[in-house]
């Protein structure tokens, strides 16, 4: 009879032992820093860098048109001076209007 009380006793210890690393498994795979939680942050994280990619893509683009036009285009190279340097002529005079 004491055998059955001692094989009773390691029983539930070995399933107590065996339920708590199976409890710390899945804690440790679904909170841990390569845990189901973290795969989903760093997919966000690579989605939101993904987009950023692409517009970067599409502004390196614009300038290099805009770079090839400079390049090319004596109009555009006049129209970049006058916009962005605040360029003229000679003979001409500028009227700048005042913003209230």
């Amino acid at each position: 009879m004491n055998e059955k009380k001692t094989s009773g006793i390691w029983k539930k210890v070995t399933i107590s032992i065996i339920g708590f690393l199976l409890l710390a498994l899945l804690i440790t795979t679904v909170f841990g820093k390569k845990g189901l939680i973290g795969i989903v942050k760093a997919r966000k994280v690579q989605a939101e860098l993904l987009r950023e990619i692409e517009s970067l893509k599409a502004e390196k683009a614009r300038l290099e048109r805009e770079v090839a036009s400079l390049k090319s285009d004596p109009k555009a190279v006049d129209r970049e001076a006058r916009e962005k340097l605040w360029l003229m002529k000679p003979d001409e005079k500028v009227i700048i209007k005042k913003s209230k």
